[in-house]
């Protein structure tokens, strides 16, 4: 069932449902760092301490379905090339769309993405002396844990990767605003009548994920030149300091 074209279509619809029902999650998560330093390391810190067994299925699946999505949006365009290798470039650009046309690129780049943030905050090997962070504010014991809070800082006072990372969310957003509908299509689940308000609907989820996990870096930058001051200053400073 799912080698065929339909069955694939499927497959990228059900994959791309679950990962537009995460990003918003794991934006809502990252944005409890606006809140202090306490909020974001207890939340980190929950997630961190969950069952080994719930943990690392949730991770698996999650990958799967990332690795299913990709190989299935590159299967389709591979067949719909073929079925169509002399095809008027024009014509496909009306019927597809400028936003359609751009979802295999932009779908490549988020997974390279992808993978920079994984070890970038992750499986932080970019910069191993991320792990070594480590405070007691969150804790619920004495225990210490790991300080997510001055991470992210040090993290995006790279004004090269906070720029690399508002730019990939750019590209989230142009892919959610088409993708978001065309999932609903795929499943055979949105009518002419209601698909002008299903587009509004994606577009405006689309720039709510751009904002949301925009806004961390861009305050990180804005508090290193000294535009605004959001986060504590002295853990801002030290956090700063961490790669001088």
């Amino acid at each position: 069932m799912f080698t065929s074209s339909l069955g694939k279509k499927y497959l990228m619809a059900l994959t791309g449902l679950v990962l537009i029902g995460f990003v918003f999650v794991h934006m809502a998560g990252n944005l409890q760092i606006l809140l202090g330093q306490q909020y974001i390391n207890a939340y980190a810190h929950a997630l961190q301490s969950l069952p080994l067994p719930i943990l690392w299925a949730s991770r698996l699946f999650l990958l799967i379905c990332v690795i299913v999505h990709a190989w299935t949006a590159y299967a389709l365009i591979v067949e719909n090339r073929r079925a169509r290798p002399d095809a008027n470039k024009i014509e496909r650009t009306k019927r597809a769309g400028l936003s359609s046309l751009r979802m295999g690129v932009t779908g490549s780049i988020l997974l390279s993405f992808i993978i920079f943030h994984l070890l970038h905050f992750t499986i932080r090997v970019v910069y191993p002396q991320y792990g070594e962070l480590m405070t007691l504010v969150g804790s619920s014991d004495e225990n210490p844990i790991h300080d997510v809070y001055s991470m992210v800082i040090a993290g995006f006072q790279h004004t090269v990767i906070s720029v690399f990372y508002v730019v990939a969310m750019f590209l989230l957003c142009s892919h959610l605003a088409h993708g978001v509908s065309s999932v609903f299509q795929s499943l055979g689940l949105r009518s002419e009548s209601w698909r002008p308000t299903l587009d509004i609907f994606a577009k405006a989820y689309a720039w709510v994920i751009f904002s949301g996990f925009s806004v961390v870096p861009l305050a990180v930058l804005g508090q290193k030149f000294e535009i605004i001051s959001i986060f504590e200053p002295n853990l801002f400073s030290a956090a700063l300091a961490l790669h001088q």
